[in-house]
């Protein structure tokens, strides 16, 4: 059994707390669980780690689990973001990502390309100095389609595979969690990263009806 696994299923918690409220928002159609390959199985319920510092970073890591909205039965479970959880280090971080925009276009926008890794390679830890603005990736507003929470999620679900490595761009408060996983702002443009250490990684990518043109 791959480490990252062993780990992971030694601290998968069989009863977790309540969803993470959204005032912002009415509650959403959460969907039900994907019972083919339920890739929030591992999910845990400590071992969260303590090294992201407050700044805009990128976190380098494995995949522990990937927790829907409709996975209640995981500790931290948010209902209107997929929680993305990464071993890095010895600690398990949560990258937390929109799927439910609060804007009147509640739908979320989702592009994939390929492009190498920028900045520094792929080393596992928390790397405050790397950025990223999606403008200087050769993609665009308009090649970006809409989805709705339950398909969006599904889709991060499909493309991400447990105990793989990945990048994370985003933005913390510090601690064990981030987010901001999409178009933000110039330097500060969160994204997912699938197989960052080889040749040609694959980029998700996500933005808002209201984010900024590029």
């Amino acid at each position: 059994m791959p480490f990252v696994l062993s780990i992971a299923l030694a601290l998968c918690a069989a009863a977790c707390g309540s969803p993470t409220a959204n005032d912002d928002l009415a509650a959403p159609d959460l969907g039900t669980p994907d019972l083919a390959e339920d890739k929030a199985a591992h999910c845990v319920a400590d071992m969260y780690g303590s090294q992201l510092t407050n700044s805009f970073g990128r976190l380098d890591g494995t995949v522990v689990a990937v927790v829907k909205p409709s996975d209640q039965q995981c500790d931290g479970v948010n209902n209107d973001h997929v929680v993305l959880e990464v071993l890095a280090n010895g600690g398990v971080y949560r990258m937390v990502i929109n799927v439910l925009s609060s804007s009147a276009v509640t739908q979320v926008f989702e592009t994939e390309i390929q492009h190498t890794l920028p900045g520094a390679a792929w080393t596992e830890g928390w790397h405050p100095t790397e950025t990223l603005d999606y403008a200087n990736l050769g993609t665009h507003k308009a090649d970006f389609t809409p989805y709705d929470l339950i398909p969006l999620s599904a889709r991060i679900a499909d493309k991400i595979t447990v105990d793989a490595k990945i990048s994370v761009y985003a933005t913390s408060s510090g601690g064990d969690s981030a987010h901001l996983v999409h178009r933000n702002k110039p330097n500060q443009d969160g994204a997912i990263v699938l197989d960052p250490t080889s040749a040609s990684p694959t980029w998700m990518l996500f933005a808002f009806d209201n984010s900024k043109t590029f």
